[in-house]
């Protein structure tokens, strides 16, 4: 009966090494809106330091419009990591009923000292000239509820003005503001990178305030998985991690500038010229290197949220997160 037993188990044991040696690569399909400001649209340029890309996973970035569609694909298991802004992530809880939602790294934060804030601009002649002047005027936003139009309603509102009655807020895509305010349709546009950069734009245009100035640091976008998906796959999303990690570093290194602003150029189908000089610098956003994103200005950005009448719960940003797996991935690398 003992050698039975034992080759009883070393059959098993054989089984599961074959069965392990056989399993395919963990598919990980990751959101990202703008080509190259998002880290998920420019990690497969650097395959070459992804060292468990095709091992232990599998990378499919996927485009997407805007953070609602992220939001319908994480609910339905279409998507695995969504790239959302605080604002939808909060909804994406509240609304979608996703309580399960977990954020697991940072992608980038507005209003750190020594790097750059989003501009509110108005047309270079214009007479606005304090947040006051914008009563009855005409503002863009790119949707009610974004981080960036809560930005604006909390400035407006710090100055007396009512947002919802005291101006007339209009929809648009950010590519299309430039147009509006030039041609006078309207008063006040975000200036977001990389539009923001736009030389005709400086030239015609200038800033009234900035969001730093408005609701401070911002954790602006995060990334964002289901709990269950994490707990079923974390040795191969702490893999994927070390790996975006490895990539991140390599960005973000001023030695690499010249290498980044060719395959931002190539990503973007734009000229390099747009590029260099200021991305992944103190000139762009903040990028945590090591991708661990700043929790008490998430709860803070949530709670404005909640105070403007967007959110009806408050959410505790600690009962939503999980950063062991960025944080093992990051150990990795010492």
């Amino acid at each position: 009966m003992g050698a039975i037993k034992t080759l009883l188990t070393a059959a098993l044991l054989l089984g599961a090494l074959v069965g392990s040696a056989r399993a395919e690569p963990v598919k990980i399909r990751i959101a990202w809106t703008v080509p190259v400001l998002n880290w998920p649209s420019i990690l497969l340029e650097k395959q070459d330091l992804a060292l468990h890309l095709g091992k232990s996973y599998v990378l499919e970035p996927t485009h997407y419009a805007g953070t609602p569609q992220m939001i319908t694909a994480l609910a339905t298991g279409e998507l695995e990591i969504g790239n959302l802004a605080y604002s939808s992530f909060a909804l994406a809880i509240e609304n979608a009923g996703m309580t399960d939602l977990k954020v697991i790294a940072d992608e980038f934060q507005d209003g750190v000292e020594g790097h750059y804030s989003d501009e509110f601009m108005v047309r270079a002649e214009s007479p606005i000239h304090t947040v006051e002047d914008l009563k009855g005027k005409v503002i863009v936003t790119n949707a009610g509820g974004s981080a960036i139009d809560i930005a604006m309603r909390a400035m407006l509102r710090e100055h007396g003005i009512d947002d919802n009655r005291d101006v007339n807020f209009v929809e648009a895509p950010f590519p299309t503001m430039k147009a509006m305010l030039l041609d006078k349709k309207v008063d006040l546009l975000p200036g977001v990178l990389p539009f923001s950069v736009d030389p005709e734009l400086r030239k015609s245009a200038r800033t009234l305030f900035v969001q730093k100035q408005a609701v401070g640091t911002t954790q602006m976008i995060i990334w964002a998985a289901r709990a269950g998906f994490l707990e079923q796959h974390r040795a191969a999303m702490v893999d994927f991690l070390e790996d975006a990690l490895r990539i991140v570093h390599f960005y973000v290194d001023p030695a690499n500038q010249a290498a980044v602003t060719e395959i931002a150029a190539k990503v973007a189908k734009q000229p390099a010229e747009r590029f260099a000089g200021w991305l992944f610098t103190p000139k762009d956003y903040y990028r945590d290197r090591d991708l661990v994103p700043n929790l008490v200005a998430l709860q803070a950005n949530m709670d404005l949220q909640r105070k403007l009448g967007f959110l009806n719960t408050r959410i505790d940003v600690a009962q939503q997160t999980d950063l062991s797996l960025v944080k093992e991935a990051a150990q990795r690398l010492k």
